[in-house]
């Protein structure tokens, strides 16, 4: 299956208004995407791995989401206008709404619901309100930091890849009584104390991010921006080991302006019929002919380089090269 195959089926699941037939190819997309089958080249293989750390619903969700930006390579400011912006917007949201009440994921009224259900509403941000739910904590995330619904999945998956402690793990969606869109995480509690802004800088330097604007705490990679990580979203624990609870982050693309070389790419890779469990031995079996195991090499080489690398022009040149192989 292609790239443009793959999308393809994805939207016609949307437009068939996500009958229980396609739901399950959903559901066998998300199964395939989190054992590795579905190479998405959004993420590296670390974030992918991210991305399925935060549940099936999560995967779909951000497939999704993906579907309906009408792009290929979708970035921060790929919108002509902030209207054309907020527009995709709601399509992403209310395609994710169809599908989470189609499949049991969706709550109205979020906040009252969860109060009711799950606990008692602790905290309240810029960003997400936080409910106690003993040994974790329930928290519904707005769209005000991402606008679109794609780059706020965006955001738990890079949590999970880079901060895997305190992963995000999404139980399902919803709106709150002012009729704007959630997304309803479940993240473990941590206690510990806060620490200071130099405490965090050397963490995370020691992870790779240099430090851009001290005045609202933005640090970057090349790859990945990083901002909101002060006193109150990281702290320490008894044992001297610090999580990050919460932050902005993003892939950092040129129009950031952070220093970012991050090109997005929503293509995505189907490696499910190429049979990579066989390919993986290192000898020829007794009745594989000397060529076909030196075929079957090459193979197994291609995607071990794919799987390694997120330069997306070495992607584009390898992918176009195992499809020929495939194809003898």
């Amino acid at each position: 299956m292609y790239n443009a195959d793959f999308w393809a089926l994805v939207n016609a699941i949307i437009d068939e208004g996500f009958t229980p037939e396609g739901l399950q190819k959903l559901d066998s997309y998300a199964e395939q995407f989190i054992n590795g089958k579905l190479v998405y080249q959004r993420f590296s293989p670390i974030e992918q791995h991210g991305c399925s750390t935060g549940g099936a619903t999560h995967v779909i969700a951000s497939l999704l989401a993906a579907a309906k930006t009408g792009t290929n390579s979708p970035t921060q400011s790929h919108f002509s206008d902030f209207k054309a912006e907020l527009e995709n917007a709601k399509q992403q949201a209310e395609c994710i709404e169809s599908w989470a009440r189609a499949t049991g994921c969706w709550i109205d009224n979020v906040n009252k619901s969860l109060s009711i259900d799950l606990g008692e509403q602790i905290a309240e941000g810029g960003e997400a309100v936080v409910f106690d739910h003993g040994p974790s904590l329930i928290k519904s995330i707005g769209l005000d930091y991402y606008i679109l619904p794609l780059l706020a999945l965006d955001r738990v998956t890079l949590h999970n890849a880079y901060f895997p402690e305190t992963r995000l793990i999404v139980l399902g969606f919803g709106r709150d009584d002012k009729g704007d869109f959630k997304i309803i995480v479940e993240q473990p509690f941590i206690k510990g104390r806060h620490i200071s802004d130099e405490e965090i800088a050397h963490f995370l330097g020691m992870m790779g991010f240099e430090l851009k604007n001290p005045g609202n705490w933005t640090y970057a990679t090349p790859k990945i921006y990083l901002s909101d990580v002060h006193d109150e979203n990281v702290i320490m624990s008894d044992g001297g080991n610090v999580f990050v609870i919460d932050c902005d982050i993003r892939l950092n693309t040129p129009d950031l302006k952070q220093g970012g070389i991050r090109q997005i790419s929503n293509e995505m890779l189907d490696l499910d019929g190429l049979d990579t469990d066989n390919l993986k031995s290192n000898e020829p079996t007794a009745k594989e002919p000397i060529a076909e195991y030196g075929l079957r090499g090459v193979k197994q080489s291609l995607i071990e380089l794919i799987l390694s690398t997120d330069d997306m022009s070495v992607l584009r040149q390898v992918k176009d090269y195992l499809a020929t192989l495939t194809k003898k």
